[in-house]
């Protein structure tokens, strides 16, 4: 399925973590968590083969195409590709995003990770659809990354850049107001859905938040 870039909903945005899901599989956690109020999913496979990863995003692909969900891949521009999913996520370490956009064309969805302002006007520059923003607090799943952020830090970067900002790192059902007040378009969970004995709700439970914190802020 085909998006319009500019009307993506990034207020709830679910990235994959097999290994933080109680063993279920990606498709029982994204079948859930979507009807909860998950608005974009991404998926996340850092140890599966390049064989293992097409099969996981083929499992998933035509569920959230007929949920109206964008697929988003983590990393692998050339998973994308194979799948046809509708944008990819990449890291500072990753593939350029100006040489990505050339592969995938102008209608897919690029997301960059950024921890700095210079890294996200950089990712703007380079025709970044959305960014990343991490670590707003500590985040289990990027131990290494101590220096949060923090709300402080939300405002400045807001200016400095005009497309999508999304937060991650430790997000949860306790902070994800905080976060969306302070000018966020929307909050990245990991362990927030994955982790927990019942992903519906939990995503129903951020999904409010970040609806109440926009309502306050419009």
């Amino acid at each position: 399925m085909k998006y319009e870039k500019q009307k993506v909903d990034y207020s709830l945005y679910l990235v994959t973590d097999r290994a933080l899901s109680l063993g279920r599989s990606n498709l029982e956690v994204i079948e859930a968590a979507v009807s909860g109020g998950v608005t974009l999913v991404q998926l996340r496979e850092k140890e599966a083969s390049t064989q293992e990863f097409y099969q996981e995003g083929f499992k998933i692909k035509d569920y959230l195409e007929a949920a109206h969900i964008p697929l988003i891949i983590n990393d692998r521009i050339d998973i994308a590709l194979a799948l046809d999913a509708d944008g990819v996520h990449l890291g500072q370490e990753d593939m350029p995003v100006d040489v990505a956009r050339k592969i995938l064309g102008p209608h897919k969805i690029i997301g960059v990770s950024a921890f700095t302002t210079d890294e996200a006007v950089a990712a703007e520059s380079m025709g970044a659809d959305y960014l990343g923003l991490s670590p707003i607090f500590f985040t289990t799943t990027k131990p290494e990354l101590v220096a949060e952020i923090g709300m402080e830090g939300i405002s400045s970067l807001k200016r400095a850049v005009k497309i999508p900002i999304v937060g991650i790192g430790s997000m949860n059902q306790s902070n994800a107001y905080e976060a969306v007040k302070m000018g966020l378009d929307g909050v990245a969970v990991v362990s927030a859905i994955c982790s927990q004995e019942d992903p519906k709700a939990a995503a129903q439970a951020l999904k409010e938040e970040v609806l109440r914190a926009k309502k306050e802020i419009r």
